[in-house]
């Protein structure tokens, strides 16, 4: 791939409009919404802090038992974008009330002319004193 492909700036407008939608959705704790945005296929993959899906199917049963998310505000929010259709949303959140400050990173595809996240990770660093990771 060429360097001039990395980082269109039209594609990385359209994975940007596409996260923040994403986030207004999960803040929202809209469920029909937040599994649109997941591709439909046995292949994604989502990584939570306590939890491991596979599969679309996994995903959205997960998110019809859980609990809406905490309100957070996002911190180091980086886009980056490959070709026309492949994007990377990296970014590190705190909730309110947390003693820790979480890491999200997706991957985001153009599949049939929408944008849809194909891998998710979520995590929490250990908490400060330990080495457990949570």
């Amino acid at each position: 791939m060429m360097l001039s492909e990395v980082d269109r700036p039209d594609v990385v407008r359209e994975v940007t409009a596409a996260f923040r939608e994403y986030e207004a959705a999960l803040m929202a704790n809209d469920v029909d919404a937040l599994n649109r945005f997941f591709w439909d296929d046995d292949a994604t993959v989502r990584f939570g802090v306590l939890e491991n899906l596979y599969g679309w199917a996994a995903i959205a049963e997960y998110r019809r038992g859980r609990p809406p998310a905490s309100q957070r505000r996002l911190h180091r929010t980086r886009i980056t974008t490959f070709g026309a259709d492949t994007g990377l949303a990296v970014t590190e959140y705190e909730e309110e009330n947390a003693a820790q400050v979480g890491r999200q990173t997706q991957v985001w595809v153009r599949l049939e002319g929408s944008w849809r996240i194909v891998s998710a990770h979520v995590s929490l660093p250990p908490l400060p004193g330990t080495t457990e990771q949570i």
